[in-house]
């Protein structure tokens, strides 16, 4: 009488082992073509940064940092292009604060190479906060004076 394997018997004989080493090897490869140059007929060439440079746009990292210059900063990270705010109270509204994030995401002074959120909390009267939603707009005025301000220094620096 033919009885089945037991559960965990499948996939350990010889055939198995050899699977699981095709597979490791396959894996390793794969990771290990992550690691060179990217070759691939649509990749900008040109752009990049030298080296020690920055990793983001120069003028919009600039312009993000004159910007949001009147809140206090809480994390910079120029190259990863990330600008992170602490919460801001304006003395005249005191029962709200604002944090802002940018994404600064490419190395070309580019519109679309630049995302900003914007976070409201309002105080509940209790001494805590609470989260509220922020017009979209702020977040699209906060990003055209980044934007206006890069273009500023770009032009300034193109004139001597």
């Amino acid at each position: 009488m033919n009885r089945p394997a037991p559960r965990g018997d499948i996939g350990r004989g010889r055939m198995g082992r050899k699977a699981r080493a095709l597979a490791l090897v396959a894996g390793a490869l794969a990771l290990a073509a992550c690691g060179g140059r990217m070759n691939h007929p649509y990749a900008v060439k040109g752009h990049g940064a030298p080296a020690g440079a920055i990793g983001v746009n120069g003028y919009l990292w600039r312009a993000t940092l004159d910007t949001l210059a009147f809140m206090p900063l809480q994390s910079a990270d120029p190259y990863g292009g990330v600008v992170i705010t602490d919460w801001y109270i304006n003395p005249e509204k005191p029962d709200e604060r604002f944090k802002a994030t940018v994404y600064i995401l490419d190395t070309r002074l580019r519109a679309d190479g630049l995302n900003v959120n914007v976070f409201r909390q309002v105080n509940n009267g209790g001494g805590g906060w609470v989260d509220a939603p922020t017009a979209t707009q702020t977040s699209i005025d906060i990003e055209n004076a980044i934007l206006t301000r890069a273009r500023e220094l770009r032009l300034s620096n193109l004139r001597g």
